[in-house]
């Protein structure tokens, strides 16, 4: 069953989302960020734990959402799943499809926002639903997606979320002039149901300003509503992790830890940077 149609201003805001990510995917794909040009290991963006929590995945059928350049995906694959990846960006899924070819992974890509996966992926349904790592911001309704997951899932099929934390969030990407580098709270935590509009000039990786499109729009969803959200489409939660590290150093003074991964220094708050969340259908 097909839902309603989005507020048109998320329509428009999304649609803004999808432009300003063809844009951003050309300086991602030759970004040292990514460092695609390099040998390609998907594993290094995942922690241990998140492994963990999936269990064995070989001859699984596993979805990821929000998939940008899909080299999560890849990791899917290379662990024997039958993995699909889905993004908004046309630009997005023709690199992902060709980072998969040279990494001869066995990988299908479908471009479709998010909020018809199910039409686009013809019905099918998953073992296993991914999102990761900076998704869960660019959706204006928690409670349409996770009804979404929730059509996905085979009975007993399991979410899995790895997202950034709230917290994370709150904290803001980089310090206002004339601040330091304390740890500040500098955006909401919570959500307001309004987008925060941004001018993604840059993005998050290194490389030049972005050509083109560069509105996007962000909304703020702490973990109550994504649970509130999960456990409303008939989930059931089964576990909740918070982590303090993160696959790449945010602050310049975070350092190295025996996962590979960055973790803020000890004279810091212990705070959460990261969270994984599985549920079952």
């Amino acid at each position: 069953m097909r839902q309603e149609p989005l507020d048109p201003a998320a329509e428009r805001m999304m649609r803004a989302n999808q432009a300003n990510w063809d844009a951003r995917t050309p300086i991602h794909l030759v970004s040292r960020f990514y460092g695609l040009d390099q040998s390609l290991d998907p594993a290094r963006w995942f922690a241990d734990w998140e492994w963990d929590d999936l269990g064995e995945l070989s001859g699984r059928d596993v979805v990821h959402l929000q998939c940008h350049l899909g080299t999560e995906t890849i990791a899917f694959a290379q662990r024997g799943a039958r993995a699909v990846g889905l993004d908004i960006s046309e630009a997005s899924v023709r690199a992902a499809a060709g980072i998969a070819q040279r990494a001869g992974a066995e990988v299908e890509y479908v471009r479709a926002n998010v909020y018809d996966a199910v039409e686009a992926l013809g019905e099918r349904r998953f073992d296993v639903v991914y999102t990761g790592k900076g998704a869960l911001c660019y959706l204006p309704d928690l409670d349409r997606w996770a009804a979404t997951v929730a059509r996905l899932l085979r009975p007993e099929g399991r979410l899995y979320i790895a997202e950034f934390h709230p917290l994370l969030n709150s904290l803001g990407p980089k310090p206002a002039e004339g601040e330091g580098s304390e740890l500040v709270l500098r955006h909401d935590y919570l959500g307001r149901g309004t987008a925060v509009h941004r001018d993604a000039r840059y993005t998050y990786t290194d490389g030049p300003a972005v050509a083109g499109a560069t509105d996007s729009f962000e909304w703020m969803h702490g973990l109550g509503e994504v649970v509130d959200a999960l456990v409303g489409a008939g989930l059931r939660i089964e576990r909740l992790r918070e982590s303090d590290e993160l696959p790449w150093p945010r602050w310049p003074e975070m350092h190295r830890t025996p996962s590979g991964w960055w973790r803020l220094p000890d004279s810091s708050p212990r705070i959460p940077l990261l969270y994984g969340l599985l549920a079952r259908r």
